[in-house]
């Protein structure tokens, strides 16, 4: 009959996938060839060459990976033999056993631990192993663990079977539930004030260009530094894990609100000319077009009378709607020779008045959207996100 007092349980470590536990294994038989009548009280045996003689039954841990023996002060190990020959053998030891844990729903994952004793030499037919009747698991009152919460400890048996036969083995199963509450101070809280910071930019000015990205770019590289810092703790396992998705969703999210500004910016700066190129003026052509135009013939004349001047020195001006060509040493713009050779027909200037406020109504337009876009996103990303960290509770919790 076997008995154990677990006197402290250390956390689970995913990268090694074992645990630490210090325990008293009491182990109890009865042996008639010690029921004497002398012994009318119980005997304790600390004579180590007396312990030696006692036939002690042969366990062991499957699942240890090391184990090791106190000997702090004293040999840690008690035999105290009972009247009618009942054996009491005691030992405390110090184990690291294996747990071979399942992360697929980490930081909100339960583990089940376990604990093996089995005979090593002796088969069912010499040694049966059984737990005590009345709690044969105890753990010390006051044992606390930093990442788990103990839910039930449920003792059980196994058996082995080998070539050379059947041994009797003990299991004692602990069931816990990692806690959650490192993970939402260290993990949940920051990535969810990075993620609603982000969305601060919806409320910026479109012409607010530093700012907007600034704010983006940190926002981004902040939540991939919590991510990175987060996976350092874990092992590498092939599959995704819950805080995998959940960290991938606050940087798809993050990402979302750079890129809807990028896109907001190119609409509230998109040059008006592609628009105008596709419907055309009163000849087909853009006002830039019609401009260089106006340049290139008035530089025709120049130089048929003469008078070349350097590109430099040729501006093209807008006044009401018409262009108007003048050098350093043409004759002021109120000029009537020159206003026969700049000033466009009627038709033309009517036609460029008209270009004019088609470029203006573009420009309008596409600010109108732009704001139209940063309002529309204001409450489609919280809604998003919303919906997002509801699925998310719910199918990793329930």
């Amino acid at each position: 009959m076997c008995e154990l007092y677990i006197r402290s349980f250390g956390s689970i470590d995913p990268n090694s996938m074992d645990y630490q536990v210090d325990l008293y294994l009491r182990q109890a038989w009865v042996d008639e060839r010690l029921n004497h009548a002398d012994i009318m009280q119980p005997l304790d045996l600390n004579d180590p060459n007396l312990v030696k003689a006692i036939w002690k039954p042969e366990v062991y841990f499957p699942n240890a990976k090391h184990a090791e023996f106190q000997f702090v002060t004293v040999p840690n190990v008690l035999v105290r033999i009972n009247p009618m020959g009942e054996i009491l053998y005691m030992l405390r030891l110090k184990l690291v056993f294996a747990c071979m844990m399942e992360l697929s729903k980490f930081p909100l994952d339960s583990q089940v631990c376990t604990m093996e004793i089995a005979s090593f030499s002796k088969t069912m037919k010499e040694l049966k192993l059984s737990w005590k009747s009345d709690a044969p698991i105890k753990m010390y009152k006051n044992m606390r663990m930093p990442q788990f919460e103990m839910e039930k400890i449920v003792p059980t048996t196994c058996q082995e079977s080998f070539q050379i036969g059947n041994y009797s083995c003990l299991v004692a199963e602990f069931h816990m539930r990692r806690a959650i509450g490192f993970h939402l101070v260290q993990s949940y809280l920051p990535t969810i004030l990075i993620v609603v910071i982000s969305w601060v930019s919806f409320w910026m000015d479109v012409d607010s260009v530093p700012g907007r990205t600034t704010l983006g770019v940190t926002t981004l590289l902040t939540v991939s530094s919590k991510s990175s810092g987060i996976q350092a703790g874990l092992p590498q396992v092939s599959y995704v894990k819950a805080i995998d998705v959940w960290m991938g969703a606050c940087t798809a999210f993050v990402f979302c609100a750079l890129l809807e500004f990028t896109f907001v910016n190119y609409l509230w700066r998109r040059r008006p000319q592609m628009e105008l190129r596709l419907r055309g003026g009163s000849n087909g052509t853009c006002l830039a077009e019609r401009y260089a135009h106006i340049a290139t013939s008035y530089a025709h004349q120049q130089k048929s009378s003469g008078n070349v001047p350097s590109p430099t020195e040729v501006k093209i001006t807008q006044a009401g709607g018409g262009a108007v060509v003048t050098t350093p040493g043409s004759a002021p713009p109120g000029s009537s020779d020159m206003q026969h050779k700049s000033t466009p027909s009627p038709g033309h200037e009517d036609s460029a008045v008209m270009t004019a406020q088609f470029v203006r109504a573009i420009k309008q337009s596409n600010k109108i959207k732009a704001r139209q876009i940063d309002e529309y996103c204001r409450g489609l990303f919280p809604l998003l996100f919303g919906l997002f960290n509801i699925f998310y509770w719910c199918y990793y919790m329930l």
